[in-house]
């Protein structure tokens, strides 16, 4: 059943809420783990949205993006000194991947939730819901993942390069990042984004329905 556009909005609501909120978070608790407390001391390794959301990056994007191909977002970004991290050019690429594993592993978890629905009896009042929930979880997710690892800076994707390059390529390739978020929009925008993403969405699509034991073509 299509679903209107305030029940899109009320499904998606909750998965893309946690995908931003957790994804940040994850950032934090890495880089504590590494030697900078600087979120820390923020009280930004926390799972309170509140503590996290950006009106603009949390609400309005996610609500206007809603109806194209890929869901976009951000949260208030995590602060990191990466002069804190014990070995700072290799930490960095950890830290950076924090996030977006924690994109792929929420996706799993919405996954099982959708296995969850499909085995329960169509006639539950629950089913629906659980069903598009875990369906909208998944497909959020998976998207976060994909685009969080595009290689440009600020995206982790661009931070995991900067930590893999050698120093002086690093330094030239991070430069990059002043103009990191228009040069994301005008990809987003072009379907430029939308066409290099979607091998590797469906991919990750793929294993995620896989390791969850979901039946093929019952997932999105």
């Amino acid at each position: 059943m299509e679903l209107s556009t305030i029940q899109k909005v009320a499904v998606f609501a909750l998965p893309v809420l946690f995908a931003i909120t957790l994804h940040e978070a994850a950032h934090g608790y890495v880089a504590k783990y590494f030697g900078d407390m600087t979120a820390y001391a923020a009280g930004r390794i926390s799972l309170n949205p509140l503590r996290h959301i950006d009106p603009v990056g949390t609400i309005l994007m996610p609500l206007l993006t809603m109806l194209t191909p890929f869901i976009f977002g951000w949260a208030k970004p995590v602060p990191v000194n990466f002069a804190n991290l014990r070995n700072p050019k290799r930490d960095m690429l950890w830290v950076a991947a924090a996030g977006p594993f924690s994109n792929l592993l929420m996706a799993v978890c919405w996954g099982l939730l959708f296995r969850i629905s499909i085995d329960m009896d169509a006639g539950n009042p629950a089913q629906a819901w659980l069903r598009s929930v875990g369906e909208a979880g998944v497909f959020v997710n998976v998207i976060f993942f994909a685009l969080n690892l595009f290689p440009l800076p600020p995206l982790d994707g661009g931070r995991i390069m900067v930590s893999l390059l050698p120093r002086r390529l690093a330094f030239k390739f991070a430069q990059i990042e002043r103009y990191g978020f228009f040069i994301l929009l005008a990809l987003l925008f072009t379907g430029i984004l939308g066409t290099v993403l979607t091998p590797i969405v469906s991919v990750t699509l793929y294993f995620v329905a896989l390791i969850c034991g979901i039946p093929s073509g019952a997932l999105l």
